[in-house]
């Protein structure tokens, strides 16, 4: 299977135009820069998985200031301008209307971790819930998603490790953790989720493990 067509599969698991759920892939958001709709982030997604990635590494959801407008877990629009994310052209242009662009911390953690691991290249990023949780009237904010709409993330998730056998999977997190361990599905370990002060743990508890 082509890295195009695993994108779409994973894509075409998940539900759409739910209220409070954004899906990067099939809806569109009022903050998207002209020509970086559902279409362009679907084809980052496939730059992404277009490798034979050793780590499988699953967070919880998408975030306003990274996936919502990339296309790819952990990874930020500043990134991406940089081009620091394997397998992905630097950006010729913006992602976002927003005067600067968006930084995420919790990606900028993870990508600065992986690159002085040395597995930066051999890994792929992942959510157990591949849509952005917001609240209502306010589609620049974050929210912890509810058990039932983890759920929601199974089937691509499963999908996911399915291509990819011999992958190790770490989680990122507790609501990973849970979504796996619900799935029956073995993992090499779970680390600290790098957001609210937890960059150090989630560094030293990755270093640990590999």
């Amino acid at each position: 299977m082509s890295s195009l067509s695993l994108a779409n599969s994973l894509v075409e698991t998940l539900p759409a135009g739910e209220e409070g759920l954004f899906n990067p892939w099939k809806d569109c958001c009022v903050h998207d820069a002209e020509g970086n709709g559902p279409a362009q982030k679907l084809e980052r997604l496939a730059q992404h998985l277009d490798c034979s990635p050793e780590f499988i590494l699953v967070g919880e959801a998408p975030g306003y200031q990274g996936c919502r407008y990339s296309g790819v877990a952990f990874t930020s629009e500043r990134l991406l301008g940089e081009g620091v994310i394997p397998r992905i052209p630097a950006l010729s242009r913006r992602l976002s209307t927003r005067r600067l662009p968006f930084s995420e911390p919790s990606a900028t953690i993870v990508w600065k971790t992986l690159y002085r691991l040395g597995i930066a290249e051999r890994t792929i990023l992942w959510n157990a819930l591949q849509l952005h949780p917001y609240r209502v009237n306010n589609v620049w904010s974050n929210r912890t998603p509810s058990s039932s709409e983890i759920a929601l993330g199974e089937p691509a998730l499963r999908l996911l490790i399915e291509a990819f056998p011999v992958a190790k999977i770490i989680t990122v997190g507790k609501k990973a953790e849970g979504l796996l361990h619900e799935m029956d599905i073995s993992t090499t370990g779970s680390v600290r989720h790098p957001a609210n002060g937890g960059a150090t743990e989630f560094a030293a508890g990755l270093k640990n493990m590999l």
